[in-house]
């Protein structure tokens, strides 16, 4: 079985997509903005977003099961208040919610959560609770960053987060570290700002003592791991010097990376210097980068065919496809 543990749905019905140009607008406009009741979307319309584009992708590229979250430049924290944040929240999770339960056993929720600048994400609890107790959500995205691209939040391991990652632990559920759209003209979204907070992230967590403090708690740093492959040397030492085991036994049962790297050489690379058991398959399909390779003629973001190519052992890839998402994301098994 082979599980893609991060994709978009990037295909949303258009009547989302005006939603939120409505509540954008009204916050603008200082204006009351929309109620998300009146956003109606029947069965056929979800079907019609899903059929001829996510799942007509994973049937041609033989992925099993899907782990469907919100697009992530459109969770946009940075836009409006708590409030504003809470309503696109919870239309987005009860939306992806459905598509599982329409298209069974080929796609489980990921869920965004109602975060705010300068708010607690404490206030996010209720909304996450509400994901994985009433929609059967497996895990959410958390956003270190809600600022938009300004990196004013406090780091991961203050305890301003420590409400969150009690609940995720309670719950058993993890979460990925997944920035939203870039409001910073200096770096651009997918390309800089992702890379940047994925690397960011890695670095807070390698330099504290948060897994002993939470052993149980499971983060996922997406697209390879930002820039700590290619520097985990680097990383290593920062890590030794300041006291603190090597990297392999910092990460544990505690970090995970993600197979978007999308060229063969990074995926070598990352499968041989992150140990297999941490790194989970997925492709971030139909997202970052659409197009097809000229060097290959496949697209970029086919990255099983990179997987089966990579130096490692079959029982390796087995892990990488399937066994480390398992037990990564334990609500998978319902």
């Amino acid at each position: 079985m082979i599980v893609d543990c991060h994709v978009h749905f990037t295909t949303e019905p258009k009547a989302l997509l005006d939603f939120r140009e409505r509540q954008v607008s009204a916050v603008k406009d200082g204006v009351k903005p929309p109620d998300p009741k009146s956003v109606e979307i029947t069965d056929d319309e979800l079907r019609a977003c899903i059929e001829p584009a996510q799942l007509k992708t994973q049937n041609e590229r033989g992925i099993d099961l899907t782990l469907l979250s919100p697009r992530a430049s459109g969770m946009g924290h940075h836009i409006g208040d708590f409030q504003i944040s809470l309503a696109w929240s919870r239309l987005c999770n009860d939306l992806i919610a459905r598509v599982p339960r329409l298209f069974p056993g080929r796609f489980a929720g990921v869920c965004q959560l109602p975060q705010s600048p300068g708010v607690s994400p404490e206030l996010c609890i209720d909304e996450l609770e509400r994901c994985v107790r009433d929609l059967d959500i497996v895990a959410c995205n958390l956003n270190p960053d809600p600022s938009g691209g300004y990196f004013n939040a406090p780091p991961l391991t203050d305890p301003w987060w420590y409400p969150v990652y009690e609940k995720l632990v309670e719950l058993d559920v993890p979460a990925m570290i997944h920035v939203s759209a870039s409001c910073n003209p200096a770096l651009h979204f997918t390309g800089a700002y992702y890379i940047n907070a994925d690397t960011m992230a890695f670095v807070q967590l390698i330099l504290s003592d948060l897994f002993e403090r939470f052993p149980k708690l499971r983060l996922i740093i997406p697209h390879g791991g930002g820039a700590v492959p290619f520097h985990w040397g680097r990383y290593r030492g920062i890590a030794l010097q300041s006291g603190k085991p090597e990297l392999d036994a910092i990460i544990g049962q505690n970090i995970f990376f993600d197979t978007c790297v999308y060229h063969q050489a990074g995926i070598d690379m990352l499968t041989r210097i992150v140990p297999t058991d941490n790194i989970l398959f997925a492709s971030e399909l139909i997202g970052a980068v659409r197009g097809i390779d000229p060097l290959t003629g496949h697209f970029f973001d086919d990255t099983r065919r990179y997987i089966e190519r990579a130096p490692i052992t079959d029982a390796q890839r087995r892990n990488i496809f399937e066994e480390n998402s398992r037990r990564v994301y334990p609500r998978l098994r319902a």
